[in-house]
């Protein structure tokens, strides 16, 4: 059998859309069929059938190359489809395959498939808002957050913090940050959240900049968290600091574990070394 491959390359990355030419160059697929695919601002620059990101959801395996932040955007436009990633960026918590190792690893992976052996993945759990049932924001690998108009002085709400009915907090602040484990490493992190191992189960919850506040809370993922804000005409809810709407207060958001989780193939990302290049 053959495999369905999508490549991504980092927008405007020139190294990446000359990582995306060797792997084509090394998998040998047909440049003008549709086995081997890449994204439309890559195809300008590579020899290959280009699509959008989010036509390569349901294929084999997509490669994205580039930061942290290409992977996020892979996800959400692919949704559980396998992804492999190669690190051009700093730290790389999700991506673990260095660029010098990236044609060795996809063509092994590759050739798996053609044999008839996917590739053992792992599964990242994703988060949703959902606000009174009125409409649902795109799941995030990361984090969720609710705050008020503006971040700073005047700019916050007082937030309500329930975990299964049980209320946990409810004072002013700029915020309040629900994180996956993968997304401890990030704004959780600049915010005073802990940090928590990829592989634990669990879902932290994280005021920012709070009157009186409590300390971050680590509850079971499957815990029901309501965030209601109040005291102010606008708020947002935002999922991995893209995908953004507008509150209206009072109102409740409750948080959640998406029913579609990210799944990453290849080898794993060495959880303790990017922590030694965090600043």
């Amino acid at each position: 059998m053959d495999a369905a491959v999508g490549i991504v390359a980092q927008r405007g990355n020139e190294r990446a859309q000359e990582l995306t030419e060797a792997l084509v160059d090394a998998l040998g697929f047909d440049r003008e069929g549709d086995d081997l695919v890449v994204d439309e601002a890559t195809g300008e620059a590579v020899d290959a059938t280009s699509v959008p990101v989010d036509a390569m959801a349901g294929r084999d395996l997509v490669v994205s190359i580039g930061g942290d932040g290409t992977l996020l955007f892979v996800a959400r436009e692919v949704g559980s489809t396998p992804i492999l990633g190669v690190n051009l960026g700093e730290v790389g918590f999700l991506n673990a395959v260095s660029p010098e190792d990236a044609v060795e690893a996809v063509t092994t992976l590759v050739e798996q498939y053609r044999r008839g052996n996917p590739a053992e993945g792992r599964t990242l759990d994703r988060l949703q808002a959902t606000c009174e049932n009125d409409w649902t924001l795109e799941p995030a690998l990361n984090e969720i957050v609710v705050h008020g108009p503006r971040r700073g002085h005047g700019g916050g709400a007082t937030i309500e913090v329930r975990i299964d009915g049980e209320r946990y907090a409810e004072n002013h602040s700029d915020g309040v940050l629900v994180a996956t484990p993968t997304g401890s490493t990030a704004y959780n992190l600049s915010e005073g959240g802990p940090l928590v191992h990829p592989s634990t189960d669990a879902l932290i919850v994280t005021q920012m900049a709070a009157i009186d506040s409590m300390p971050p809370l680590v509850v079971e993922p499957d815990s029901e968290l309501t965030l209601t804000v109040s005291d102010v005409e606008t708020a947002y809810v935002i999922s991995d600091g893209r995908n953004r709407r507008r509150l209206e207060p009072p109102v409740a958001v409750s948080v959640s574990l998406a029913d579609e989780p990210v799944r990453l193939v290849g080898p794993k990302a060495d959880f303790f070394r990017g922590l030694e290049k965090l600043e």
